[in-house]
């Protein structure tokens, strides 16, 4: 476990003028990291955990991002101004895209019950796209309270089957909070899940301090409002970092369409026990497939197949747009394209090529000379 999480020791001075840390927030061209042991400057009257640092220039040119996550290397530039300087970024575990975060441990997918209620096929489009990540994931089931125990064992079982051990939880009654909690220390955690699903109040609860802003679920929509705009690490008091992610209900499924049955558990368990019998297997109407059967999320797979497979095409069609089109700038924004001219038949030959040309022809024509004097020699 990094160095980020263990126990304070005293505040001392940086050795070397450096220190280690993780970054916390992104704003513009400001990093606010957290320490990993407190430091004492001549501003403050106590020790300080967190520096609002910059990046060295020398990062900016060799094109290093500094993400929320990075376990970075602190200089002092000017210990006075309270500010220091990011030097190095250290090697990422882990590194995702949306939402832009490095060195993540899991992903506590949330979803609600009841209050908006529990779609089959939303979870699987978010289970997917959190397997493509290659990161542990925790489903969290909350507002467990709105429905009965009949139900709620449903669930149970039924995502059993899916290769998942849903936590249920409620924050309303506060149930399920100290497992959620265990599952959490130490660890760096980003939340996702669609909006309305109570990741915010979560965090609220989870960390006081964290005050986040919060919504609630449109009646006509039956589904939540963004309340959640920026991503950012809040500490957790048992120890880990936890983040909370933009809501989208709809995440894109952007993977290889070969890939897709690899994120769903039930097709990977399948697949350990049996080969396709081809190595390319889409598994829709391919003979001997080991993947097509009635599992229940089968018919989530071939709607999502469908979706990659045009996603797919759609990346292919751009590429092969753009090597047959060349683009002009004729100024003040304006961009005018023409096809480019790939036939090497239709490419202006070079003068050494043309001058060559020439001499062939001359050449030719003497000969042609020299045979009709000798024609007429002999006709004489």
């Amino acid at each position: 476990m990094s160095d980020a999480f263990s126990d304070r020791p005293n505040a001392q001075p940086p050795a070397s003028a450096s220190i280690l840390g993780t970054v916390l927030a992104v704003q513009a061209n400001y990093y606010w990291s957290k320490l990993d042991q407190p430091v004492q400057l001549e501003t403050s009257s106590e020790p300080i955990a967190f520096l609002l640092c910059t990046r060295r220039t020398r990062l900016k040119k060799i094109g290093q991002q500094v993400m929320v996550g990075d376990r970075v290397q602190i200089e002092e530039p000017d210990w006075i101004g309270g500010r220091g300087a990011i030097a190095q970024v250290f090697p990422r575990d882990t590194e995702l895209d949306r939402p832009p975060i490095a060195n993540v441990d899991q992903i506590l997918l949330v979803f609600a019950m009841a209050e908006p209620a529990l779609d089959p096929i939303q979870l699987s489009r978010f289970l997917v796209k959190a397997e493509s990540t290659g990161i542990e994931i925790t489903l969290c089931l909350n507002k467990s309270d709105l429905i009965n125990a009949e139900i709620q064992q449903f669930w149970r079982d039924r995502l059993q089957q899916w290769g998942y051990q849903p936590l249920l939880m409620s924050l309303r009654k506060y149930q399920g909070i100290e497992v959620l909690q265990a599952a959490l220390n130490h660890k760096i955690t980003v939340i996702s899940g669609p909006s309305g699903v109570g990741k915010s109040s979560l965090i609220n609860r989870l960390i006081p301090k964290a005050d986040l802003r919060t919504g609630a679920v449109s009646g006509k929509l039956g589904r939540g409002r963004h309340t959640t705009r920026h991503v950012e690490l809040f500490e957790l008091p048992t120890g880990g970092l936890l983040a909370d992610t933009p809501g989208f209900n709809q995440p894109d499924l952007t993977c290889a369409p070969i890939e897709l049955a690899h994120y769903f558990p039930e097709a990977r368990q399948r697949l350990t026990e049996q080969s396709c019998q081809f190595s390319d297997c889409l598994h829709r109407d391919e003979p001997n497939c080991a993947v097509r059967g009635d599992w229940e999320r089968y018919e989530h797979y071939l709607t999502f197949l469908e979706e990659v497979v045009a996603h797919q095409q759609a990346i292919d069609r751009r590429s092969d747009e753009e090597a047959s089109v060349k683009v002009k700038s004729r100024g003040e924004g304006q961009v005018q394209t023409e096809p480019k001219l790939a036939a090497k038949k239709y490419r202006r030959p070079s003068r050494r090529t043309e001058k060559q040309t020439l001499r062939n022809l001359y050449s030719d024509v003497d000969d042609l000379s020299d045979d009709l004097s000798g024609d007429s020699e002999d006709l004489a």
